[in-house]
């Protein structure tokens, strides 16, 4: 590591992230090796978070910030090009490098989150039809009320997702990282091994009810209408052209969703506590929609907890996967051959979470223009001001 480094703070998000990245297997051998590992890795994040959205890019923006790199590491060859990233960033085993991200989340932002929603993306150019090859679909992990990407796990299709998410989960859950909190997932996660993998983490689970699961839909209907009294919290929303309304009621006599099967296929889940109903009311311009949706959750609820974890729940919708089709452009990343489309998955969420660390008031987009004009800005960003 360069000695220029040293001139700055030792607990950096910087410093932190170049510990980790240190740590990952290079699979090159070492002697024909003029770009370390760790030099490749920092300069796809910091091109990423510059508005770069591809490894030609990355590179040419590299070549032209070459004295801003060389301020953290030797860069004695100067950066490669855009090509000679991508063989290499194909090649980089993505399930260490997503392990080693999940460790810098939990080292650089050592707070536990309360609320954490689990769910899935597809990044649709990424199909290889040559190769018989589908999309990447990524499971991700995010912090809604920190508005932090916490992990991810690659699958090959959504219908895979059911596999992906006990790894994630338990990943999450090292040194204690979901203790206490509450995690929320969609009906496709709605079984008792899901359940019970989240209260094997130490934290309770918040799961969606659906059409496709009609018996346990009829049962879920079937308490709120035996219900003598029901704790109700009502919610307003406003904007882009809807007006929302939602009702959301609780019932906390849930103990008969646990226990023994009494029959084949019937759901149990361990330590249910409470069921939740949402009925929302959209008035559109030209029409009304209605709705009702129901869940189950370990903890004990009130009405208004409940709105808040189910509306956080769909904050990862909007905070994550919009702005990384937006603003990132992962929808229209064409990267295909390798490991190279869940890799750069991953250095977008590297690149997000350093970039939403900033306190002014500025948009993701506009603070990624103004990373790749301003260095300091952008050092600011990594956390890395000189002392």
């Amino acid at each position: 590591m360069s000695l220029a480094f040293a001139v700055f703070e030792q607990k950096s998000r910087l410093k932190s992230l170049l510990d980790h990245f240190s740590t990952i297997d290079d699979p090159r051998e070492g002697w024909r090796v003029a770009h370390p590992l760790v030099e490749v890795l920092l300069l796809v994040v910091c091109g990423t978070m510059a508005d770069c959205d591809d490894y030609e890019a990355i590179a040419a923006w590299g070549a032209s910030h070459l004295a801003f790199l060389r301020r953290y590491l030797d860069y004695d060859h100067g950066v490669p090009g855009g090509r000679w990233l991508t063989q290499l960033m194909n090649r980089i085993n993505p399930a260490l490098f997503s392990a080693v991200f999940s460790a810098w989340v939990r080292e650089t932002w050592p707070d536990r989150p309360n609320l954490i929603a689990i769910d899935g993306k597809t990044s649709r150019r990424s199909h290889d039809r040559a190769a018989g090859k589908g999309p990447l679909h990524l499971v991700s992990a995010f912090a809604t009320t920190s508005r932090l990407v916490l992990g991810q796990e690659a699958v090959e299709g959504k219908t895979n997702e059911l596999s992906a998410i006990p790894v994630l989960i338990d990943r999450l859950a090292e040194g204690g990282g979901l203790k206490g909190a509450l995690v929320s997932i969609d009906a496709i996660a709605t079984n008792a091994k899901i359940a019970q993998t989240i209260k094997d983490a130490d934290a309770d689970y918040l799961l969606a009810v659906k059409a496709n699961q009609p018996s346990l839909r009829a049962e879920t209907e079937s308490a709120f209408a035996a219900a003598d009294r029901l704790d109700s919290f009502v919610d307003h929303d406003k904007g882009h052209g809807r007006i929302e309304q939602r009702t959301v009621s609780v019932v906390q006599d849930a103990d008969w969703l646990d226990g023994d099967r009494r029959f084949p296929g019937e759901y149990r889940f361990p330590d249910a506590a409470t069921i939740i109903r949402v009925q929302s009311r959209v008035e559109l311009a030209d029409r009304c929609r209605f709705e009702t949706r129901y869940y189950i959750s370990s903890a004990l609820l009130s009405a208004e907890q409940a709105a808040l974890a189910v509306r956080g729940h769909w904050g990862i919708e909007n905070r994550l996967h919009w702005v990384l089709d937006v603003v990132f452009g992962d929808d229209q990343s064409r990267l295909r051959k390798g490991h190279g489309a869940k890799n750069m998955a991953i250095v977008r969420h590297f690149a997000i979470n350093l970039i939403r660390a900033a306190t002014d008031r500025k948009s993701i987009k506009l603070r990624r223009k103004i990373a790749g004009w301003d260095p300091n800005y952008l050092a600011e960003r990594l956390g890395a001001t000189i002392r």
